[in-house]
């Protein structure tokens, strides 16, 4: 299989109206952008063209996207950034937990969705994982465990200090309630909300945060958690 190119950008949505609206500041912020109109065009174009990310519409008129989803995910890894008017909470886990990166619903700030993708994409171009993540005033260290902040060290507990990682080592991706517990505590454990919100409350008052204006960890209700880098 060809190389995914990261400056290549497939959108996969019914709408032409769409699709230009989106060409434009997109090939403006130096990506090709290739187009497909249906759930079977999509699908093709990503074994083609290798793009290094997919903006996807759900309501297709020859499938409903998440079958897409599904079917790229079986054999592909390209980031792919749900474009919906769907923005039930439940259509949103069910994308995110089949396998996008990212979920915007439309009507959207374009300002927003090109910083998405650009967060995407850092993701995409990285070979390995970080060994130090610097956000801000914060300074996270995998090797000993340590987290700083403004220089002053913070004590976490091993589980907060877990929690933070995955979230910080995604910054700006919306992480859901179901993959923090399914990779922190086990597929035992996906059901149990109330448990993340509770090692969510306490790393947020260790790290000095607001749940109300947040700098750090942003709650997306219903749904799951997005760091602010």
């Amino acid at each position: 299989m060809t190389a995914p190119d990261t400056t290549r950008i497939l959108v996969i949505d019914d709408e032409a109206p769409i699709r230009r609206f989106l060409r434009v500041p997109l090939e403006a912020d130096g990506h090709d952008v290739i187009e497909a109109g249906t759930a079977r065009e999509g699908i093709l174009a990503v074994a083609r063209e290798a793009p290094g990310l997919v903006i996807l519409d759900l309501g297709l008129p020859d499938a409903d996207g998440l079958t897409v989803l599904h079917e790229i995910r079986s054999w592909s890894q390209v980031p792919v950034l749900v474009l919906s008017v769907r923005a039930d909470e439940a259509g949103k886990v069910a994308a995110l937990d089949a396998g996008a990166q990212d979920y915007v619903v439309k009507p959207f700030g374009m300002k927003e969705l090109l910083a998405r993708i650009r967060s995407l994409l850092r993701d995409r171009g990285g070979p390995t994982a970080p060994t130090v993540i610097e956000i801000a005033d914060l300074r996270i260290e995998p090797a000993n465990h340590s987290v700083t902040k403004g220089g002053v060290p913070l004590h976490l507990t091993r589980r907060e200090f877990d929690l933070l990682w995955m979230l910080a080592s995604h910054s700006g991706r919306l992480i859901t309630q179901s993959m923090i517990l399914k990779s922190l505590w086990g597929p035992a454990h996906v059901e149990d909300s109330q448990y993340l919100r509770v090692y969510i409350r306490q790393l947020r008052q260790k790290l000095g945060d607001d749940a109300a204006n947040p700098r750090y960890i942003m709650t997306e209700p219903g749904i799951g958690y997005r760091f602010m880098g």
